[in-house]
């Protein structure tokens, strides 16, 4: 049986903290994987970590990256 989204406009099911928040995208992980996912392009090599990036870039989450408008194609 498939899985059902988490809520819309969301791809798959994510997974939540005990709370019920959404739990954050490991720091990590890495931004070509990022990159793939959002079809973005960021201009940095693919093996960069996403908390590196965020940090340098003075970005507070994934979903503050992925809502600007960095990497824009």
């Amino acid at each position: 049986m498939a899985k059902k989204n988490d809520a819309p406009g969301m791809r798959g099911e994510r997974s939540r903290n005990a709370d019920g928040q959404l739990r954050d995208k490991r720091d990590d992980t890495h931004m070509g994987t990022i990159e793939k996912q959002y079809n973005r392009d960021f201009g940095v090599r693919s093996d960069k970590e996403l908390g590196n990036f965020l940090r340098e870039n003075n970005i507070a989450s994934l979903n503050d990256l992925i809502h600007s408008d960095l990497g824009k194609k």
